[in-house]
């Protein structure tokens, strides 16, 4: 695994994305809620997804179940200007309110000044 400004590249597991993330300053926690809503679990307040600014982003795909995917994402909330991590599943096993967050966040990294996260 190797860790680039923040970001986590190269990374398998989801522990191993989080935790370079972390390292990173990620340090907050983010979930979806129904509605394109996002849960800061910091200062406990929901905002739409389109406001949040979507950092980074890495892809999990499990090794042993490919139906088993993820993206794991870093954003800042708008409300509390705490940086953490959202993890949302996709694909048949994500829950409505996921598919709903993942959508409204679409990808504004390169708009961000954050490079795209590609593996090496």
């Amino acid at each position: 695994m190797r860790q680039d400004a923040g970001t986590a590249t190269g990374s398998s597991t989801l522990t191993e994305v989080l935790a370079a993330f972390e390292a990173g300053g990620w340090t907050g926690q983010f979930g979806a809620r129904p509605g394109a809503e996002i849960m800061c679990f910091t200062c406990r307040e929901a905002f739409p997804a389109a406001e949040a600014a979507l950092g980074a982003i890495q892809r999990l795909e499990g090794a042993s179940d490919p139906a088993d995917m993820a993206a794991v994402g870093t954003l800042r909330c708008p409300r509390c200007d705490a940086r953490g991590t959202i993890v949302l599943e996709y694909g048949p096993e994500a829950t409505p309110e996921e598919d709903e967050a993942l959508l409204a966040l679409g990808d504004r990294r390169e708009a961000s000044g954050v490079a795209p996260n590609r593996r090496t």
